[in-house]
């Protein structure tokens, strides 16, 4: 690939532009807001002007409601040899294609499995899909040219393709991403209204699961605006865990012992379960998921403490797999969690302290 255009210069955009830039691929991008794309452009992402002639490859990158008629588009003035777009749903939009009569063999829909909860050119990097999934939907219809130009960009963006129905990559989005985020988000808001000194105490489980709570809401009514049906058919399974859940909590009140020991299992029951699905989520690089320990040590909020203790691991040849950093409210000072496999801990826990540092047991 030697050209490409990039339609859409927000977060995944702007993010693959860069990428391909820094592969060596001249790259044009466009965008409803030309200041958007100028932007990207300032960033390095390439250049806002238009094409001379076809290129290898255009990316569309806009919401979800808009793919099906921005590919029709590109497709009817020809602009390249194949077209992809990076939609976070599939089904959709490739049956909103069908429906505008458009030739779809030199078209794929794909989806890069990355993301921030910061939107627009500016959160754009270079490296935000290396190690990713990134999906790609072929069909019998597709163009063997065009399947292989999109695992050239995902190779060119250091991703990791997965093949995958549309549909099917539909429903397991809207378990494992677009459920989560409604889930977190509703989580959130029981912190708009409560009192500041509870608020105060939220510490690293709080910051966890409300962390992608963050995003736009507009980006995500458009995301869920086009996968509305799957989604609903999981919050629907979360609802009646949930009131299954209350109704045990209720149950745990009563000073009926017969009923405590049903609501205690009935909670029980639900936390076991949480344990049996947490436990699937993939590990480190996509593998199973590993058991780490956890070292923690005690760090003033000051330049360089991250690198030195960075820096100690190193020489203690301990490599940490994982990193946590939870703040102490109202003091400049924190503990920072060190998860390294358990062989590794008598070791890094008697290099650090030998290099003074603090070891919370």
């Amino acid at each position: 690939m030697r050209t490409a255009l990039v339609i859409g210069t927000g977060l995944i955009g702007t993010s693959a532009a860069l990428a391909l830039v820094s592969r060596g691929v001249t790259v044009h991008l466009d965008d409803h807001d030309p200041g958007q794309a100028r932007t990207a452009a300032a960033l390095g992402a390439g250049t806002d002007e238009a094409p001379e002639g076809r290129v290898d490859l255009c990316v569309v990158a806009v919401p979800p409601a808009h793919v099906a008629a921005t590919l029709a588009d590109a497709m009817r003035r020809d602009v390249a040899r194949g077209y992809i777009d990076v939609a976070s749903v599939k089904g959709g939009p490739r049956r909103d294609l069908e429906a505008l009569g458009v030739d779809l063999t030199p078209y794929i829909g794909t989806h890069p499995m990355s993301g921030r909860e910061r939107s627009g050119p500016l959160a754009g990097t270079a490296d935000l899909f290396e190690g990713r999934p990134w999906v790609l939907t072929p069909t019998r219809d597709t163009d063997t040219e065009v399947l292989n130009l999109a695992l050239e960009l995902v190779a060119l963006c250091r991703a990791v393709p997965v093949v995958m129905d549309a549909d099917a990559h539909d429903r397991a989005v809207a378990l494992v991403s677009h459920m989560p985020h409604l889930v977190s988000s509703m989580v959130a808001a029981r912190l708009e209204n409560a009192e500041e000194t509870a608020v105060r105490l939220c510490g690293q489980g709080i910051r966890d699961v409300t962390r992608i709570a963050a995003s736009d809401p507009r980006m995500w009514i458009d995301i869920l605006s086009a996968n509305p049906g799957p989604v609903a058919d999981l919050l629907s399974a979360v609802a009646t865990d949930l009131d299954e859940t209350v109704t045990a909590l209720r149950a745990l009140q009563s000073a009926d012992d017969v009923k405590r020991s049903e609501g205690a299992a009935g909670v029980e029951s639900v936390l076991r379960r949480g344990n049996a699905g947490q436990v699937r989520v993939p590990g480190k690089h996509g593998a199973a998921p590993a058991t780490y320990e956890v070292v923690a040590v005690l760090i003033n909020d000051q330049p360089g403490q991250l690198a030195r203790i960075f820096a100690d691991a190193d020489r203690a040849g301990v490599n940490i797999e994982d990193v946590r950093i939870e703040h102490a409210t109202g003091q400049q000072a924190g503990l920072m969690q060190l998860m390294v496999e358990p062989k590794a801990v008598p070791v890094l826990t008697a290099a650090l302290r030998e290099r003074g540092w603090a070891i919370r047991q």
